[in-house]
């Protein structure tokens, strides 16, 4: 006879719910499983619940009779509980209708074999079921012989990652984001960290045109209030989106597959994005505008830009006050973009007519001053939530790794450590990228033609590399994809710049030297040098345009030109010491033929714009470019 428990602070529902807390799992060695088809799974692999929960709602359902079945078998205690107290000891904004309580179950590291498959799977904080369901396929795919579930209690470094074992060649992250995995350790580890940074672009499109769609018809609070027993028919009077201007901030790929998509609603489409290329744009019947005549004409706005320093916030209140009052707004790209609580003002006040979000400033968040409207449609952070973004992440990575057990360079890696590239050129790939992040940072743009000049002694070897290497630097901070050395010359070919690889085995000077030499689409010329020094292979910049210098790179660079003359110097200083900003290194260089002067400057913390105005005004600079590479 199976017992029933209504009461909420029945001893064994808290004991359940305490299970949510770590120290609690860590002393009584269980954990909870929530979802009939994880309780059945384990089932069918010999493991039985210790406490088996389940609602009404899964009463009769032929896979509970056998989770009862075994419970009942091993001894454990099968409960009927009430909706609500499957609420309580859940995790989920959606409890299930089965919860059970099983033993942890160990596997020693030492007992595996690396011999006995081409490769294992080692898996750590893995909160979705579905994502752990795409790397287990993905795992098959790729023919590896167990997934390895991490337990959330082991620290970082109590098992070491090591070079030349095939439990530690390469870790693929079956999605965009690598926040949980410690880059830097595996780089230096020598371990190939690879993803699937295109996977989900066509599930993040979709899920902006839905947003503008819902918002355009009101469906969110019609469906609500249908659902809810009200015939509302009248109250939620929408707009079509025929004949309505779109601007579209952010042109990259996400963007422009927006673009395709809402060419068929019979809409007007402009954009804004200084590194958008024009002839792409034509293709796609957009037109490319200023970001005040895109707030100021359009119906529908919808956001796909990365989030960076310059990003940050810049859809807040001036901008809001550029709008029409119909205006309905999209953001699925990054959180913080849009200014949320401005925008939520403004609804308030009848400055913007609607919103649909997808991301937002801190996630996961339940609570916001726009979910006070009904004018606004929220998703919590869904745009890579498909089945078939799943499957493509996990196809794609299953790919990468076996290009890496094969010992290939894999397109996809974020960190190079791995594949055909000779350990003299390793080194180089970093200050090459950060050369093309420089560069992009000086030229404001991207170039037509972008020559990556290598000279010295490094060439008589396989130096292709770095061409992608300079391209994923160049377009690392225009874009809100993640840009690997997949899908860079894919960007830079969308962007109408072509790249060439040019070497030549004297160098002056310097042992090697890599310069970015690009032509503008105003025949203007931009250039950056660099090189690695010393026995510790110093990243340094050895030229900007011409004007030659010595300094090492770092996290923040600003360089200005000016006419040279006495008093500029000691003038910038004090502005900078005013504001507490430390120099770390400066370097003076003068073109004697024009008496024009480039101060380069590395700094401590990042300076903010109005100090840079500050500074531009007061030395009466020419030029005056920040790289932030942090």
């Amino acid at each position: 006879m199976n017992r029933a428990i209504s009461s909420l602070t029945n001893p064994t529902v808290k004991a359940v719910r305490a299970l949510h807390m770590r120290k609690e799992r860590e002393e009584s060695g269980r954990f909870v499983a929530e979802g009939l088809k994880i309780v059945t799974e384990a089932v069918e692999l010999g493991r039985a619940p210790r406490v088996l929960m389940y609602g009404r709602e899964a009463e009769g359902h032929p896979l509970l009779k056998q989770a009862i079945q075994a419970t009942t078998k091993a001894r454990g205690e099968v409960i009927e509980v009430t909706h609500e107290v499957l609420a309580k000891v859940s995790r989920r904004d959606n409890p299930q209708a089965v919860v059970a309580v099983f033993d942890q179950v160990f596997t020693p590291l030492d007992d595996l074999d690396p011999q006995a498959a081409p490769c294992f799977v080692a898996l750590h904080r893995v909160r979705d079921p579905g994502n752990l369901g795409t790397i287990v396929r993905t795992a098959d795919a790729a023919g590896c012989g167990a997934v390895i579930l991490v337990g959330e209690f082991l620290r970082p470094g109590t098992y070491d990652i090591r070079r030349g074992e095939r439990l530690s060649e390469v870790i693929a992250r079956a999605g965009v984001g690598l926040d949980n995995v410690d880059i830097p350790a595996a780089t230096q580890a020598g371990v190939m960290v690879v993803n699937a940074p295109t996977s989900n672009i066509t599930s993040a499109a979709e899920l902006a045109v839905g947003l503008l769609l819902a918002s355009a018809r009101n469906i969110a609070p019609a469906n609500e209030a249908l659902k809810g027993g009200k015939w509302k028919r009248s109250a939620y009077g929408g707009v079509e989106v025929l004949d309505k201007v779109v601007g579209i901030v952010g042109f990259g790929r996400i963007g422009q597959l927006v673009a395709e998509r809402l060419k068929g609603f019979g809409v007007e489409l402009v954009a804004y994005d200084p590194y958008a290329n024009a002839q792409r744009a034509g293709q796609l019947g957009v037109r490319l505008v200023g970001l005040d005549e895109l707030l100021e004409s359009s119906d529908f706005i919808t956001i796909h830009l990365p989030k960076t320093p310059e990003t940050l916030g810049l859809i807040g209140k001036e901008a809001l006050a550029k709008v029409k009052p119909t205006v309905r707004i999209v953001n699925a790209a990054r959180g913080g973009v849009l200014d949320e609580e401005a925008l939520a003002n403004a609804i308030a006040e009848g400055r913007v007519a609607g919103a649909g979000l997808d991301v937002f400033a801190k996630e996961p968040t339940t609570a916001s001053p726009l979910f006070e409207h009904e004018s606004v449609v929220v998703t919590p952070h869904l745009g890579a939530s498909t089945e078939e973004a799943q499957e493509k992440a996990g196809i794609a990575v299953a790919k990468s790794v076996r290009l890496a057990l094969g010992g290939d360079l894999v397109p996809d890696a974020v960190n190079v450590s791995g594949g055909h590239v000779a350990e003299e050129v390793r080194p180089g790939l970093d200050l090459v990228e950060k050369l093309g992040r420089i560069f992009t940072s000086i030229a404001g743009g991207v170039p037509v033609q972008l020559d990556v000049d290598v000279r010295g002694e490094i060439t008589k070897h396989d130096v292709s590399i770095w061409e992608l290497s300079a391209l994923k630097g160049l377009f690392t901070d225009i874009t809100e994809e993640p840009v690997t050395y997949v899908n860079a010359p894919l960007m830079a070919a969308e962007r109408g710049c072509e790249a060439r690889l040019v070497t030549n085995p004297v160098a002056e000077d310097f042992r090697n030297v890599t310069t970015l030499r690009g032509t503008m689409a105003d025949g203007t010329t931009v250039s950056v040098a660099g090189t690695l020094t010393g026995p510790k292979m110093v990243q340094k910049i050895i030229g900007i345009n011409g004007f030659e210098l010595e300094i090492p790179i770092s996290q923040h660079l600003v360089f200005y030109t000016y006419r040279d003359r006495p008093g500029v110097i000691g003038a910038l200083g004090k502005l900078l010491g005013d504001a507490q900003i430390n120099i770390a290194g400066m370097q003076v260089s003068r073109n004697n033929d024009t008496h024009e002067a480039l101060v380069a400057l590395t700094v401590d913390s990042a300076i903010p714009g109005e100090l840079v105005s500050a500074i531009e005004k007061e030395i009466g600079a020419n030029t005056v470019r920040v790289a932030d590479l942090d």
